[in-house]
C-alpha cells in the first residue's frame, strides 16, 4: 500500500486526490488488478486558462488563484503524509509565453514539476482511472468502453489491460441543448418531437465519426463517466440525494436509461429540478446527456452500463502505485 496525491489542473479547476492504493504482490503494469481508497478528494475553480486565448499569457490573477489553492493542497498532502505527488496540466499552461512562472510557482509550493501531458496520455489515465477496479471482476466481459460524457465533447477509449483505440468527438451535453434545444435564445420547455429528432441526428453522426477510429461494436462491457451518466444512475437508484458511494459502479439497464432519457425529454424545466438528485446547473442539460448516453447503449448493442465515479484524477493516482 502507497499513499499517493494526484492533481489534475485544468483550464478552469484544480482538483486533489490522496489515496492508498495498491496492487497484489507480483503483480504490475496497467492491467493489474489493485485497490484504491480516497482520504481526500478536493476540487476548485481557479481559471487558469482565463484569457489565454486572447493574450497568450496565462493572467496575474489566474496564476495566484492557482498558487493559492497549491498551498492549501500543499497542506493537506504534508498531512496525510503522501509519499508522491504527480501534477498533471492541460494545455492552457503549455502554449503561454509565460508558462516558467507556472511551472516555477507549483514547484517552489509542491516540491514537483508540472506535466503537460498529451491526448493520448489523458485517454489512458482517464481509461486507467474508470477501469482499474473493474479488472478483477469475472462478471465483465473485455474490451471495456469507457464513454466520458462531457459539456461540449464525448471521449471514446477502447481497451483491454491498456488503451487500445481512441477518439473525441464534439457532441456533449451543453453543445447538443445549445445546439438544437433554443429557440428565440429560450431553452424550448419541453423539446419539441422536430429538435429531438435533429439531436438524435446530430449524435449518430458523431457516433459515426468515433466508429472511424474505435471499433465500437466490439466493446463487451460499457464504462459510463462524468455528470450526465452519474445523473442517469441517481435517478435509476430512486436516490433522494446524491450519493457517490451508491452510485459508483451502480449498473443501469438499457430500458432504465431508454425510460429515464423519454422522461427527461418530455418533461418543463420546473419538473427536472425538482428531481432531487439533478444538479441545479445540469436542469437543462440533462436531457441532452441522457440522448447521448441511449445513443451510445444503441449503437454498441450494450443491455447495461457501469457508471463509474473515477475517471483522470485516479488515473493519475494509480500511476504511482509502482
Amino acid at each position: 500500500m502507497k499513499r499517493v496525491a494526484a492533481i489534475d489542473c485544468g483550464t478552469n479547476s484544480l482538483r486533489l486526490l490522496v489515496a492508498d492504493v495498491s496492487v497484489p504482490e507480483g503483480s504490475s503494469g496497467p492491467g493489474a488488478a489493485g485497490e484504491l481508497k480516497d482520504l481526500e478528494r478536493r476540487m476548485e475553480i481557479v481559471r487558469l486558462g482565463q484569457d489565454v486565448d486572447r493574450t497568450g499569457r496565462l493572467a496575474p490573477e489566474a496564476l495566484e488563484r492557482t498558487f493559492a489553492v497549491c498551498r492549501e493542497y500543499a497542506a493537506v498532502i504534508k498531512d496525510l503524509g503522501a509519499e508522491q505527488v504527480r501534477f498533471v496540466a492541460t494545455s492552457a499552461s503549455r502554449d503561454a509565453e509565460n508558462r516558467e512562472d507556472f511551472v516555477r510557482g507549483v514547484r517552489d509550493i509542491l516540491g514537483v514539476v508540472p506535466e503537460v501531458i498529451t491526448g493520448d496520455q489523458e485517454a489512458e489515465f482517464s481509461f486507467i482511472g474508470a477501469t482499474k477496479e473493474l479488472t478483477g471482476r469475472a462478471d465483465l466481459a473485455r474490451p471495456f468502453l469507457m464513454v466520458d460524457i462531457g459539456g461540449g465533447s464525448t471521449e471514446f477509449v477502447l481497451g483491454a489491460d491498456s488503451v487500445r483505440a481512441a477518439r473525441s468527438v464534439d457532441v456533449g451535453c451543453v453543445r447538443m441543448t445549445e445546439r438544437h434545444l433554443v429557440h428565440g435564445g429560450e431553452i424550448s420547455d419541453p423539446p419539441t418531437p422536430g429538435q429531438i429528432s435533429a439531436m438524435k441526428a446530430d449524435i449518430a453522426a458523431a457516433l459515426d465519426r468515433a466508429g472511424e477510429t474505435v471499433p465500437l461494436g466490439e466493446a463487451a462491457t460499457l464504462v459510463g463517466l462524468a455528470g450526465s451518466v452519474t445523473t442517469v444512475a441517481a435517478i435509476a437508484r430512486g436516490l433522494e440525494g446524491y450519493d457517490s458511494g451508491a452510485i459508483h459502479h451502480s449498473v443501469i439497464s438499457l430500458a432504465e436509461v431508454r425510460e429515464i432519457t423519454e422522461r427527461l425529454l418530455t418533461s418543463t424545466h420546473a419538473e427536472r429540478a425538482a428531481i432531487p438528485v439533478v444538479h441545479p446547473g445540469r436542469v437543462d442539460v440533462i436531457g441532452a446527456g441522457a440522448l447521448v448516453l441511449l445513443s451510445v447503449m444503441e449503437r454498441t448493442g450494450a443491455e447495461k452500463v457501469i457508471a463509474s465515479e473515477h475517471d483522470i484524477l485516479d488515473g493519475i493516482a494509480w500511476s504511482l502505485a509502482g
